[in-house]
Parts: C-alpha cells; sequence; structure tokens
C-alpha cells in the first residue's frame, strides 16, 4: 500500500528531479556530496518541491547514519535517543521535518550538539525560516530554497513513475493537465495520477477522468506556510500600484482558496494605508460589499468582490494618513514625548474652547513643549479631497501660528 510518491522516490542526487540551482553540475549540494562533507542545513521551500528526497538522497550517497524526527510529532523522549545514538556512532545527522514548530525545549537539548557537530541536522520546512526558526538554530544552519518545479519537470517525473502503473495508458494531453493542476508540486502529481489510474475501469487516464477527481489547481496558498501570505501581498501590491488585471487575478485565487476572511481583512487594510484620503468613501463603500458578500457567500460574493477590487485599484492613492500615525508612534517609541501643556489637563482653567471663537480656530498650543513644533501628517495632493484637507491644514496653522 505504499503511496506512488514514496515508490518512485529516487535514491541518487543525480535522479532527483529539477532544483539545479542546488544540484546540477558545479552547484553547491552536489559539490558537498563530490567532496564527502555535510553541514547542518534547513532545506525550505512549498509542497511537494523534494525537500525530503533531497536530505534522503544526500544521506544515501554520502552513506552517513541518519535518524528522522518531527517536530510536532516526536516528543523529548525521541530527541534524548537521537542524542544517545549520536554518542554511541560518533555523529549521526539528523533529519527533521517541520523544524518550523521546533519548541524550546527540543531546541535546547540540540543546540550544543549541533555547536560541537555529534549531530549534523537537515531541517525541513515550508515556513520562512528567517521568519520561523529560532535565530540559535538558524544561525547554525546553511539555508536552501527550494523552488517549484516547472511543468516540464513534472511531466518527465509522471513518465518515469509509469513503470510502476502495470497497464497504463495515458496520453501526453492528460499528462501535461496533471502538470498544470499541480502547481509546482510533484507530490500532488503524483498522487494525482495514482487516484486517476486506480479509479478508472481499464487503467486509461484522460481529461474526462482527471476533471472528476479535481478540476482546480493545487494553489499553494496554505495558511501555515508563505505561500498564503505571497498571494496575499502580492494582492496589497497589485492595488496599491493601481495594476487592476493583476489585483484581479490574485483576489481571484484567493476567491478560489474560499478564503473570504483573509479577502475582507487584507482589502480593510489596502482601503486605509494606500488609497486612504485620496478617496475616504471607499472605507464605508469596502463595508457594504463585506456585508453583501456575507449575506451571498461563495459563489455569488465574487461579483461585489470584484467590484470593489477594480475601483479600489483604479482609485488615487495616499498614504500621508498611514505615514502620519506611523511617524507619531515612531516618536513616542524613540522617548520624544514630553508632559501635556497645562492648559489641556482635565478641568483646566486656561483652556480655550475653540467651539468660543469665530471658525472653531484658537490659537494655542496642543503639543508637549519638548516637540511642539513636530509634523507628522504631510498632505499629498492626489485628489480633490487632500487638497482641500491641505487648504484647511494650512488654514488652521496660518491661524495658530
Amino acid at each position: 500500500m505504499r503511496p506512488l510518491a514514496d515508490m518512485v522516490r529516487p535514491n541518487l542526487l543525480k535522479d532527483v528531479v529539477g532544483q539545479k540551482h542546488l544540484i546540477g553540475d558545479g552547484q553547491v549540494l552536489s559539490n558537498l556530496v563530490k567532496n564527502k562533507k555535510l553541514f547542518s542545513m534547513i532545506l525550505h521551500g512549498p509542497c511537494g518541491t523534494g525537500k525530503t528526497t533531497l536530505a534522503y538522497t544526500i544521506i544515501n550517497e554520502l552513506n552517513l547514519e541518519h535518524c528522522f524526527l518531527n517536530a510536532v510529532i516526536n516528543c523529548k523522549k525521541d530527541f534524548d535517543e537521537v542524542v544517545a545514538k549520536a554518542k554511541e556512532n560518533n555523529g549521526l545527522v539528523l533529519i527533521m521535518d517541520e523544524i518550523h514548530r521546533l519548541n524550546k525545549d527540543k531546541q535546547d537539548l540540540l543546540l550544543p550538539y549541533l555547536e560541537n557537530g555529534l549531530i549534523t541536522l537537515i531541517g525541513l520546512t515550508t515556513a520562512n525560516p528567517y521568519h520561523s526558526i529560532n535565530p540559535a538554530i538558524r544561525s547554525r544552519c546553511q539555508l536552501f530554497e527550494l523552488k517549484p518545479l516547472s511543468n516540464e519537470d513534472i511531466v518527465s517525473a509522471l513518465e518515469k513513475s509509469k513503470s510502476f502503473l502495470k497497464n497504463i495508458n495515458i496520453d501526453q494531453e492528460s499528462m501535461n493537465y496533471i502538470a498544470y493542476l499541480a502547481n509546482g508540486d510533484l507530490r500532488y502529481a503524483y498522487n494525482l495520477l495514482e487516484v486517476a489510474y486506480y479509479s478508472s475501469s481499464d487503467f486509461k487516464i484522460n481529461i474526462d477522468v482527471l476533471k472528476k477527481i479535481n478540476s482546480k489547481p493545487s494553489l499553494y496558498i496554505d495558511k501555515n506556510d508563505d505561500g498564503y501570505y505571497d498571494v496575499i501581498s502580492a494582492l496589497q501590491k497589485s492595488i496599491r500600484g493601481s495594476d487592476v488585471n493583476a489585483a484581479l487575478h490574485y483576489l481571484a485565487r484567493l476567491i478560489v482558496a474560499e478564503d473570504l476572511d483573509i479577502i475582507f481583512r487584507r482589502l480593510s487594510v489596502i482601503a486605509y494605508e494606500d488609497i486612504g484620503l485620496a478617496n475616504p468613501a471607499i472605507g464605508p463603500r469596502l463595508d457594504a460589499c463585506i456585508r453583501a458578500c456575507e449575506r451571498l457567500g461563495l459563489p455569488e460574493a465574487r461579483i461585489p468582490l470584484g467590484e470593489i477590487v477594480v475601483e479600489m485599484a483604479l482609485s488615487p492613492k495616499s498614504n500621508s494618513a498611514y505615514m502620519a500615525i506611523n511617524n507619531a508612534i515612531n516618536d513616542i517609541q524613540m522617548g520624544n514625548v514630553g508632559k501635556v501643556p497645562n492648559h489641556l489637563k482635565t478641568n483646566s482653567k486656561d483652556y480655550k474652547y475653540p467651539h468660543n471663537f469665530k471658525g472653531s480656530y484658537v490659537k494655542q498650543q496642543y503639543l508637549p513643549d519638548e516637540i511642539k513644533d513636530k509634523k507628522y501628517y504631510f498632505p499629498k495632493l492626489t485628489s480633490k479631497y487632500e487638497i482641500n484637507l491641505k487648504n484647511i491644514y494650512d488654514k488652521i496653522n496660518n491661524k495658530t501660528s
């Protein structure tokens, strides 16, 4: 009952699919194997790109004693046993899956042995190691990023796997379709091919068979991994850059993933961070869109979402209010605070009530003495609305200066 993905796993580095920037001729991992030397490393990248396969082929080629642990599943006792085995064998390689989930107790146990070289670590993770892995572990490892596989790589791997599926009959169009659906994930491609093989009556695989199993690409937007945040980031940057087509593309990817919550949250951020005072009506319009989507649900929610994203992408942009509050917070964090002026303190008799003055403007200091001339807000002249705000801003400053 071994899955196809496991049966076809290569034993030699030269048979690993893709990742030529790491294992091609003269590349870093190829040279390490050639020179019979291994250092602690972290292999990071999307699902199905060959992290586990690469780790095992390196171990196999160097014929090294090794253990495999999962940072989530295996307990501290298992880690103790690895350390004991390393001492007994005068060193070993520890392949650790989900290394970004390694808790502090297990880290503290491993660190001295990584330091003295008794344990050589090969960590595997889909997360960004710069954000998710403890710096103490990270500083003792070299980081190597694996890339999503190309469609050509996936088709090539599938061709080789056919020898494990007796009497399989599949045309080139179907192979290309599996590669398209896999979206760079070879494991997904193997699994889809195997399911299609066993779910057909005569082992004949065509497009219709594949569409009955899955017609959606394997979008890499797992909430626990970087690909998810890359799509969200790309949506915001596309709207910020006023590229309406790109914005709709990334919105569509999140809609296909059926993640309305993150769409709502990210669009709300964009409305106030990137569009802001250039089109202040976009906030209430977005709220109305969100309410409509909550009533409609998917797939109909795509309609108001498409409309609001087009409007947001084509709206004038201003981050002046966003920058203003950031500037103010930065001042606070740097200690530029000062005491509240006496006339602004609670129940002060020296406070001048603006509504008692013509135009509600009155010459009065509001900032602390230490930063009384500080300016945080710098208007941007990207819309009529903010130009009007600037005129009011200038008028107030002239009256109170």
